[in-house]
């Protein structure tokens, strides 16, 4: 598995997609907080805090992401090396987790950065760290297990075609409907059980700074699910 991450962080950066996305990341959010006006302007927000960043930034991983994980195993099957990779003495699940885990550390490389907008905004504060740490805190752990999850479904996405657009266009949905998709249906049917199977609600859940088990566990349980889903295809190819 370790092998397989660190060719696939190497693939990013031997490349320009990874200092790219990193530099997308980065512009977009700092273009939305910090230059342009409305409602995500931090300066003419009035309050030092990140709020317009963590609703910002889920919004923008949602094409960053699967742009990073399209061609997982979407190259592998148009150049016919995944049959190869498939017969290595290496576990179908250890290669999906290697391949996971490289999209994962790589959008965890582009949000570090971000961490300099705690600081810019600690020092805004009146007095100088008025800054809600707690709620910063749970929102960033927030973000976390919302790439873990957007990563998931970018990489089950992307064994379903040998076509990168085609496999980058599916996980856009499919992470769009689990993001504000099941929000939406259940705002017109005024369900919470409906409310609760989408990421929204437990990602906001999260924001406010209370790290709730019930929230881990949806998070960690669509990232496994999308994996295992992952693995299962893959385990179809070879047959």
């Amino acid at each position: 598995m370790l092998a397989i991450l660190k060719k696939e962080i190497n693939s990013f950066f031997a490349s320009p997609i990874g200092y790219l996305v990193i530099a997308i990341f980065l512009l977009l959010n700092s273009l939305f907080l910090w230059l342009f006006k409305g409602e995500f302007n931090i300066l003419d927000y009035g309050f030092a805090d990140l709020s317009s960043f963590f609703l910002l930034a889920p919004w923008i991983l949602i094409f960053l992401i699967p742009a990073v994980t399209m061609r997982s195993f979407s190259d592998e099957k148009k150049q016919g090396t995944l049959e190869l990779l498939l017969t290595k003495p290496v576990s179908h699940l250890n290669i999906v987790l290697g391949k996971y885990f490289g999209a994962f550390v790589l959008i965890l490389i582009a949000l570090i950065p971000t961490l300099l907008y705690v600081y810019t905004i600690y020092q805004l504060g009146n007095p100088v760290g008025n800054l809600d740490v707690g709620s910063t805190l749970g929102s960033y752990f927030g973000l976390l297990f919302l790439i873990a999850a957007y990563t998931a479904i970018g990489i089950f996405t992307s064994t379903l075609s040998s076509n990168q657009i085609v496999a980058f266009i599916l996980a856009v949905f499919l992470c769009f409907v689990f993001y504000i998709g099941f929000e939406g249906v259940a705002d017109f049917t005024s369900s919470d059980f409906i409310n609760q199977l989408g990421m929204s609600s437990h990602y906001k859940s999260m924001s406010r700074g209370v790290l709730d088990t019930r929230d881990i566990v949806y998070f960690l349980s669509i990232t496994a699910l999308f994996i295992m889903l992952t693995k299962l295809t893959i385990n179809k190819e070879q047959q």
